[in-house]
């Protein structure tokens, strides 16, 4: 092959093949009698390995170490590899194309997608159903409950989407009715109450009571005592991470309501 048929067989330029043997990527072939490059099928697997380790980030130098491992390996051995190069980013794409369709389906049968970001079909249909339920009431929405969709959109996205989208579906069963959600957007309103509230306030008390009556069993039953107990000891955030994360989302009168509502959901899962 000449230096141009190789560029069309590999989708490459010849100007960045002839950059590949400037840098040293790409050996120099033999030429004809007549100067020109003879490339052959070697070159053509060197260049292809050379793009696809391109397209995947690496820089130039990058590129340079892989391609000398690959010196002195039998042919077949490349031409598996770059196989499964390729297989490996076809099944990503698969992988991206259907989290895209869900993101379609989700944005088409709730009017566009959550304000929290792209999450999965368990959180937006209940995300959905808070939207209809926060419409239906007088006011603004408590800020506490977009609070909570933060929260659960978080947990999705950094586990892989395994907590998020099971307690999602656990909320989703205990508030599948409108009564049930009903109730869960009058604890939103005892909280925001709290929001310039001292910690000792007595209504600290209530919220609490009202937030851990609001927590299904099927939730409580679906963490450890432990899990509860860690959640709501005094101090639980000092050591940064999530919960220092997610209490200062609180006024100290909300977080103490809080934490309230978690030992009492601790006491419920010993």
């Amino acid at each position: 092959m000449r230096i141009g048929e190789l560029a069309d067989l590999v989708g490459v330029s010849t100007r960045a093949i002839r950059h590949y043997h400037h840098l040293g990527l790409l050996p120099e072939p033999e030429r004809r009698a007549n100067g020109y490059r003879a490339y052959g099928l070697r070159d053509a697997v060197a260049l292809a390995r050379l793009r696809r380790l391109a397209e995947l980030g690496l820089g130039l130098e990058e590129v340079g170490d892989v391609l000398a491992d690959d010196s002195g390996r039998e042919l077949h051995e490349v031409l598996a590899e770059l196989d499964a190069d390729l297989a490996r980013q076809e099944e990503e794409i698969r992988a991206r194309r259907a989290r895209l369709a869900a993101l379609r389906r989700q944005a088409e049968e709730h009017g566009g997608l959550p304000a929290e970001g792209p999450v999965s079909d368990e959180l937006a249909a209940l995300f959905g159903e808070m939207a209809r339920t926060a419409a239906a009431r007088p006011g603004p929405e408590p800020a506490t409950a977009a609070t909570e969709r933060e929260v659960l959109a978080l947990l999705e996205s950094v586990d892989g989407g395994d907590s998020g989208s099971r307690v999602a579906d656990l909320l989703g069963q205990a508030s599948g009715t409108p009564e049930a959600m009903a109730r869960a957007y009058e604890v939103y309103g005892l909280l925001d109450a709290l929001a310039s509230a001292a910690p000792d306030d007595p209504r600290v008390a209530q919220a609490a009571r009202a937030l851990a009556a609001c927590i299904p069993d099927a939730v409580v039953a679906g963490l450890s005592g432990q899990h509860w107990e860690r959640a709501a000891a005094a101090g639980a955030e000092a050591d940064g991470g999530f919960l220092a994360a997610y209490y200062a989302h609180f006024a100290p009168a909300q977080a103490a309501a809080v934490r309230g509502a978690l030992r009492l959901v601790a006491e419920r899962a010993r």
